[in-house]
């Protein structure tokens, strides 16, 4: 089989890692890819915003299933367009990709299917939405409705931080289109798990849970960027309460969506808040695998990881399908330019990516561009090290170990990833 892998991230490196694990897989193409996955995918010089040019080359290889990375090719139609041309393709349609291309939509097909949300309200008008805030108590949390890299949402601590958060979205612009229309909801407190499902239109199935590491800083300190790293599995996540959130969260939403002529096949990827009394409301749905969460689940998994996407691209049953993870826990830390999620500086070379590593211990490519056979820095989030150990503390020692030998200029990362697990 060949499989055409879009998108240029760590997410798409890990992908492509676990991918070629298959015997059915025989080429991997990525489109554009990055200077770490060129060892092993072919790369493809197409744009990943040219979508129709993505669909010809995937004709003219006979490619017989693609699996798209980000959610912005999604939001745009690409799988609608492979789809016209009798492609396989992994990703939800246009209509059903807009449960992350709006947060208003998401609230509207929680609403339909049952399922619990933070109290808020949606708004296109700035007026209105600064009259809204000096009603309410704090936090709050502001978040701009359509797609904004994982950084459009802000918990504002106070009034003064809120109007400054709704004036930055609607009238300064900072996330494009993305903030004309906001939605602005009550905080919720407790601890935030993801949870990744492989949907077939009708069915389900649920990976492990991780847990995401959002700002910038220890201690979850500073503004929020596209994820700095992640573990898996969650020790307060109970497997009790996994299959709740498969039979109260997932199976709805398909079904709504199934009911509204939007059959959902890809990866529906749910953002929960566990409260204190250990109720699950969601907080946001993602239509495409996480970042960096597929770096930390992936590892993990023991089977035949395109056998399942490709069935579920073709809205086969899924529910003979039956899942095995390692006992071991997985901890994977981003390191990233100086100056992210804000301007930052690219072209350092990185070094100490040649020595080995231990074992069960992978570096995924992200911002990396490789100039004869030197790797150098092209974006804000550059690399991540992910590792297995018998549990979070092992697996955090390898991990941090490993990027003690790496460097280039303005390196930074984390140093308390999985420390919220409390081993």
């Amino acid at each position: 089989m060949k499989v055409l892998i879009i998108g240029s991230g760590g997410r798409e490196h890990a992908l492509a890692w676990k991918l070629s694990q298959s015997p059915q897989v025989k080429e991997i193409y990525c489109a554009p890819g990055n200077g770490g996955m060129r060892g092993f995918c072919i790369p493809v010089c197409v744009d990943v915003k040219d979508l129709k040019s993505l669909a010809v080359f995937a004709q003219k290889k006979q490619i017989d299933l693609t699996v798209v990375g980000p959610e912005d090719p999604l939001v745009e139609g690409i799988s609608d367009i492979f789809k016209a041309k009798g492609l396989l393709i992994y990703g939800p349609s246009k209509n059903a990709a807009m449960l992350e291309g709006s947060k208003d939509f998401t609230r509207q097909i929680c609403s339909r299917s049952g399922i619990k949300i933070a109290e808020g309200r949606t708004f296109t008008v700035i007026s209105q939405a600064l009259a809204y805030l000096d009603k309410q108590s704090y936090p709050v949390v502001i978040k701009a409705d359509g797609l904004a890299a994982g950084k459009g949402v802000t918990i504002a601590q106070n009034h003064a931080q809120a109007v400054a958060a709704v004036k930055d979205a609607m009238e300064q612009k900072i996330f494009g289109n993305a903030g004309n229309k906001i939605v602005i909801e009550e905080f919720l407190k407790g601890y935030e798990v993801s949870v990744l499902s492989i949907c077939s239109g009708t069915d389900a199935v649920v990976l492990a849970p991780s847990q995401d590491h959002k700002r910038i800083f220890d201690h979850d300190k500073g503004p929020n960027t596209g994820g700095m790293g992640t573990f898996s599995p969650v020790p307060a996540f109970s497997p009790q309460q996994l299959q709740w959130t498969k039979d109260h969260i997932f199976v709805p939403v398909l079904k709504t969506m199934l009911n509204q002529g939007m059959p959902y096949i890809g990866t529906l990827f749910a953002g929960l808040m566990v409260l204190e009394d250990h109720d699950i409301r969601v907080l946001e749905f993602n239509v495409r695998f996480g970042d960096p969460e597929t770096q930390a689940i992936l590892p993990r998994f023991q089977g035949d990881f395109f056998e399942m996407l490709y069935r579920a691209s073709k809205g086969e049953p899924l529910t003979d399908i039956s899942l095995k993870w390692a006992e071991e826990s997985c901890v994977c830390v981003v390191a990233a330019s100086s100056g992210y999620p804000g301007s930052y500086k690219k072209g350092f070379e990185i070094k100490g990516l040649d020595q080995p590593l231990e074992k069960d211990c992978t570096v995924f490519h992200a911002g990396t561009e490789k100039k004869q056979d030197r790797l150098f820095t092209s974006g804000g989030r550059v690399l991540s090290v992910a590792s297995l150990g018998k549990d979070l503390k092992e697996a955090k020692e390898k991990s941090y170990r490993a990027l003690k030998q790496i460097h280039f200029d303005g390196m930074y990362y984390r140093t308390d990833i999985s420390d919220k697990a409390g081993i």
